[in-house]
């Protein structure tokens, strides 16, 4: 070691945080736990308070609203053999472009009970008229929309097919189809729907096995006092030939 370190001095690491020894910190390790700490003096005024953020941050939050819906899934041809039977299905397309099947479904609007909705919605969806047999049950989600925050439920039934032609007229749809039976699993685009739709198979064999009276009873629905808060309003297309479809049993896609 040359006389030149000998002669520096050694450089002293700096001490902790939070472990200096000032008037504050003898202040605050003299407080019993219990004791609330004492109001800062002018010279160690606190930061200011966070009551303007906490405002802006309630202002923000979105309006939660509860809608119910209803639809179902019609059956074409219940009285002939399972492998011939057909469900009429609604397909829309998403935002990246995919065309999702579903079944048909709608806000209930004032003074409708769930059943009524149900046979409207598929009307209006799908051409096809419909008769309510039993109920499959209902889905109940989440989603954020035009800032509200919306809790929707959705009720379903399984219904008879009683007349109509398809036709993909409403403007909300983009196509509508006769699907088989079989092929429910693979073509509906949600899980809870598929679950339904093997609700519907079980209750379709209950049908032609033992007849309408070995179906469950249909649960009481009374009908709607209030209006609901519409995420978007109902339009149809005009009349426009080269999109309808008019076929009443329906190519199953």
């Amino acid at each position: 070691m040359s006389d030149g370190e000998q002669g520096r001095p050694r450089r002293r690491r700096g001490r902790r945080r939070g472990r200096r020894s000032g008037p504050a910190a003898r202040n605050r390790a003299e407080q019993s736990p219990d004791t609330p700490p004492s109001a800062p003096s002018p010279d160690t005024a606190a930061p200011a308070s966070p009551a303007p953020s906490r405002r802006r941050r309630a202002a923000t939050r979105l309006r939660t609203v509860h809608e119910i819906s209803a639809g179902g899934l019609v059956i074409d041809g219940l009285d002939g053999p399972p492998e011939e039977a057909l469900a009429a299905l609604i397909g829309r397309i998403d935002r990246r472009g995919r065309m999702l099947w579903s079944m048909p479904k709608g806000h209930i609007e004032q003074g409708e009970t769930a059943e009524q909705t149900a046979i409207r919605e598929v009307a209006e969806e799908t051409g096809i008229e419909g008769k309510v047999l039993a109920c499959l049950g209902s889905i109940d989600y989440w989603f954020v929309t035009e800032g509200r925050r919306v809790h929707k439920t959705v009720h379903h039934y399984l219904l008879r097919f009683a007349g109509g032609e398809l036709s993909d007229s409403d403007r909300e749809v983009a196509k509508v189809a006769w699907v088989p039976l079989s092929e429910l699993p693979s073509r509906l685009a949600y899980a809870d729907e598929r679950r339904l739709a093997e609700v519907a198979g079980k209750l379709i064999t209950l049908l032609q096995a033992d007849g309408p009276s070995a179906l469950p009873p249909l649960p009481r629905s009374a009908p709607r006092r209030r209006p609901q808060t519409h995420s978007r309003s109902r339009n149809h297309r005009p009349d426009d030939g080269s999109r309808g479809q008019a076929n009443g049993h329906g190519p199953a896609l």
